[in-house]
């Protein structure tokens, strides 16, 4: 591969969006063409000067885009030049789409604080109740189903492991109709695209998984934000059409 020309990010911001950003510019650049390795986890934590947590959530990133795959033993292949994210559905009514992005705005103000609590509070109880939530939305998945039930379980076990009975609180009055795809039309779900997008969603659960596992706070944090953040920026898209 030819050398690359990548720049260590700012301390500002979400650095695993500066991180996506390079790596996207040089795909859609053509500069690593379709077909070509992105430089080992490793490679590309010393190139940018940050974690492989930043590094791996850029790398989820660019996998929503369908940009990049990543296969144990062999690293993340260039898979195309164009962007086309994964979207569980073909269209939302308007009122629903804007029902759910108020509800993520909502999430997005209280969740990231909440993962970073549980990285820092979990007891052993918390961690099996995280690890058999995220086992049943894998199972879920692989049933083909959307999981929504699944989904609320994680975040709702996230929450009561903060210890903070008010985090737990909220999340028993949001119940799983806080989950986005519960307010999804079985008519307009793309069981194609929804089966990509829930992969994706998967892979987001078990970067948060291992931050709050590994007492992570400030990783749990990002990571939690970054998921929340490209549901939000995904159903946002819906508004545009």
């Amino acid at each position: 591969m030819a050398r690359l020309d990548l720049h260590k990010v700012a301390k500002q911001g979400s650095l695993s969006v500066h991180v996506a950003d390079q790596l996207e510019a040089l795909i859609l650049q053509g500069k690593v063409k379709v077909g070509e390795k992105l430089p080992t986890e490793s490679q590309l934590c010393e190139s940018f000067g940050v974690s492989r947590t930043v590094i791996r959530e850029a790398i989820t990133h660019l996998k929503s885009l369908g940009l990049v795959e990543t296969r144990r033993g062999v690293g993340t292949t260039v898979l195309r030049s164009t962007a086309v994210e994964a979207r569980p559905a073909e269209r939302i009514n308007p009122t629903t789409v804007e029902d759910i992005l108020h509800v993520l705005e909502l999430r997005l103000a209280l969740e990231p604080a909440a993962a970073e609590l549980a990285a820092l509070r979990h007891d052993d109880e918390d961690r099996r109740l995280i690890e058999a939530t995220h086992a049943a939305f894998i199972e879920a998945q692989a049933e083909k189903s959307q999981a929504r039930v699944e989904d609320f379980e994680f975040h709702h076990a996230i929450a009561r492991a903060t210890h903070n009975p008010f985090f737990e609180q909220f999340y028993e009055q949001l119940s799983p109709s806080g989950i986005p795809r519960a307010k999804l039309l079985s008519i307009d779900i793309n069981p194609a695209a929804a089966e990509r997008y829930l992969a994706r969603v998967q892979e987001e659960h078990a970067y948060i998984l291992e931050a709050i596992l590994s007492r992570d706070g400030e990783a749990a944090k990002e990571t939690m934000f970054q998921h929340l953040n490209r549901a939000r920026n995904m159903y946002a898209q819906y508004q545009e059409n």
